[in-house]
């Protein structure tokens, strides 16, 4: 990888059933995450996906780049809710890349992560042992 690179979007589903699992998996069972009558009463839109799930997304996308490689930092901020239709389709997270820098054995990504062409972390970035 060399800085100014462009890495090849990622495009994830995300179901129900994938929030599902992830709320075994975390033990966040917030009924925002699965029920619509709860998510629609506090006023959302519908079920929303967990914020760490979609960074996990984001980490999913930087493990194909890297090729597993060890992650040394990932942050980003929540900007916008990743909202999951009752459907066998779900919707779709699109992680793009591109490659920072690489210094000292390290390189960093800066990271562009959207669900129907809106961005829904600000500011993502994720550093990498190379």
């Amino acid at each position: 990888m060399t800085p100014g690179d462009v890495l090849e979007p990622q495009t994830y589903a995300v179901t129900r059933a994938d929030l599902v699992r992830y709320a075994g998996a975390s033990g966040d069972f917030n009924p925002i995450h699965w029920s619509d009558r709860t998510a629609t009463s506090v006023g959302l839109p519908g079920v929303i996906a967990h914020g760490m799930f979609t960074m996990a997304i984001a980490s999913r996308a930087v493990a194909t780049w890297t090729d597993g490689a060890p992650v040394v930092e990932l942050g980003g901020k929540f900007t916008n809710m990743v909202v999951v239709p009752d459907s066998d389709e779900g919707t779709s997270v699109t992680v793009g890349g591109t490659v920072k820098s690489v210094e000292d054995g390290l390189v960093t990504l800066a990271l562009e992560v959207t669900c129907d062409g809106q961005k829904v972390l600000g500011n993502p970035r994720v550093v990498v042992r190379a």
